[in-house]
């Protein structure tokens, strides 16, 4: 089997993708890069010209971007069963919530974090509202909060590597940062995730 190596930080949104590794149980190697300098050598850079991290190389494949990596890895071992099968409503919804949480949780999480304000007009004398793809901050979590009070998962009553996403913005929105007070459905959720064995292992390690 080709040779998995991720590039992260133990701060940084690498910590899902070590997750998932932790969960689909193939061997890997982590790279664990210094944010600042280490991170904007030519070698990495070759790699993810971003000079940012988490990327991963899969023998010849390269994957950068926390999303596109946990759903390329999930693919890749599909007979893992952490993505729904193919052409099913469950891949939909597999799908429609990664790149939900990679677009209008994390754009409203980093934008109420750092304190920005947008104006109610855009310069276009449109709503401001309409225009952000997250709308805003309380329906991006309204959004997630019925989900979540509807099914134990992302995609219904199965753990997929789209739960080790969520789980991680959660965590990082609700507790490191405290962008938005908890929820009821959302402390309830992360206290059943972030107990997994494998999530423990990922974090031990």
């Amino acid at each position: 089997m080709a040779e998995i190596i991720l590039y992260s930080n133990k701060l940084s949104r690498g910590r899902a993708v070590h997750w998932l590794l932790e969960e689909l149980q193939v061997p890997y190697r982590i790279e664990h890069l210094a944010f600042g300098e280490a991170m904007k050598v030519s070698q990495f850079r070759a790699i993810n010209p971003m000079g940012k991290v988490p990327a991963l190389t899969h023998g010849d494949a390269v994957v950068t971007e926390t999303p596109a990596i946990l759903t390329y890895l999930a693919e890749h071992f599909a007979e893992k069963g952490l993505i729904p099968p193919a052409g099913s409503s469950a891949r939909a919804a597999f799908y429609r919530w990664m790149f939900f949480i990679a677009g209008p949780l994390e754009a409203a999480t980093s934008a109420t974090f750092l304190g920005w304000q947008a104006p109610e007009r855009t310069p276009l004398g449109t709503s401001c509202q309409g225009f952000l793809g997250y709308g805003s901050l309380d329906l991006t979590l309204d959004t997630l909060d019925d989900l979540l009070q509807q099914s134990a998962y992302v995609c219904g009553n199965t753990f997929t590597a789209a739960d080790i996403y969520l789980a991680s913005h959660l965590a990082f929105g609700m507790r490191y940062t405290q962008a938005y007070p908890p929820r009821p459905s959302f402390t309830a959720y992360l206290d059943r995730l972030l107990q997994r064995p494998a999530k423990l292992r990922a974090d031990a390690a």
